[in-house]
């Protein structure tokens, strides 16, 4: 990433920006999942080692903080007379109703229905439209909607994941995690993507505690900032929940002296989004929109664990906000220079909280 300007600056979305030769985007996982290598940014070192070294990294009583969003077959084509339509679903609104982000949508008009390919008589009407956004209605009978986005619904994989054709069976259950319970993501939470039985066991055994939280990854997350200033970007809305149980056992562990790690930017940003000034965390449902640049205080989390972000994304600039910009730039050009494997189906990195007053 070229120079940042000194804190507290204005932002500019160019500071998160950096070279990534295209041979180093991942195009499937490592095999087995553990198998990743993980990047260690702390205190003035960086340090190369791999996913199944995180339990050595951890100490008994922290607690790891798991999001179990499930990814459903969020993309679907249709039609609305010959005009040909492409609908992902974002957020679940309830009743039927559905956020999507849709392409080619100046087809379409408030009243109009999109008739679903592949799935015989699934049918949305158009509720509203926004830009390059509308609310559909798919009706009341939910479990209709579910068979018809398991018949007609395609895996929405990222789109610098390249396939020919559509996704298959093996991406079906690689971009799933392990945790996956609760349906209604359209992305994955790709640091997750690493933890198997065997990493699980281990932390089991190192006497590490997991809070299971829930946020619905939304089709957000795929867009860029485009604008000069990151802080102008509007971030979409998504639906988490935090449980009576998993807040008390993130308190707990804090009232312990033990650390909160977050695994991936979604379960960090539904902790986030729950905690109070003191740090500790209430029990939440609902939905966030919680966008962290560099300056933002963090209360609650403590260490992350995640994977490599895109140039100029806001997930870059989470990272930059927590680990600190300089840091993050020493560590992206390492993982560049070393030949990481980058982004959803890249290798890992686990970072710990720089509380300083600027981007160190």
């Amino acid at each position: 990433m070229p120079d940042a300007p000194p804190f507290p600056t204005p932002l500019r979305t160019g500071d998160f920006d950096y070279d990534l030769p295209e041979r180093l985007i991942a195009q499937a996982p490592a095999r087995p999942r553990d198998s990743a290598r993980l990047l260690v940014v702390g205190d003035g070192r960086l340090e190369d080692r791999g996913v199944l070294d995180l339990p050595a990294m951890l100490d008994p009583g922290d607690v790891l903080v798991v999001n179990d969003t499930r990814v459903i077959p969020a993309r679907l084509h249709g039609r609305r007379g010959e005009a040909r339509v492409e609908i992902m679903l974002n957020r679940a609104e309830g009743g039927g109703l559905w956020h999507a982000l849709i392409r080619n949508a100046r087809r379409l008009r408030p009243g109009d229905t999109v008739a679903i390919e592949g799935a015989e008589g699934c049918v949305a009407r158009v509720v509203e439209r926004d830009g390059g956004s509308a609310l559909l209605d798919f009706g009341p009978d939910q479990a209709a909607l579910a068979a018809a986005l398991e018949q007609a619904g395609e895996v929405p994989l990222p789109p610098y994941i390249h396939r020919d054709g559509k996704p298959g069976a093996e991406d079906v259950a690689d971009y799933q995690t392990i945790f996956a319970e609760r349906p209604g993501a359209v992305a994955a939470p790709t640091a997750s993507l690493h933890f198997t039985d065997q990493l699980l066991a281990a932390l089991d055994a190192r006497g590490i505690r997991r809070a299971t939280v829930t946020l619905h990854v939304g089709a957000g997350t795929f867009l860029p900032v485009r604008e000069d200033d990151p802080r102008a970007h509007h971030i979409h809305q998504e639906w988490c929940d935090v449980s009576p149980e998993a807040a008390d056992t993130i308190n707990q562990a804090r009232a312990e002296g033990r650390r909160v790690v977050a695994v991936g930017t979604t379960a960090l940003r539904t902790t986030e989004s729950a905690a109070r000034e003191d740090g500790t965390v209430a029990p939440f449902r609902g939905l966030t929109d919680l966008y962290i640049l560099p300056g933002y205080r963090f209360r609650a989390v403590d260490a992350l664990v995640t994977n490599f972000h895109l140039p100029k994304s806001t997930l870059l600039m989470l990272v930059s906000a927590f680990a600190g910009t300089r840091r993050m730039r020493a560590a992206y050009a390492h993982a560049v220079a070393q030949e990481y494997r980058f982004f959803s189906y890249g290798d890992g990195s686990l970072l710990f909280r720089c509380d300083q007053d600027s981007p160190a």
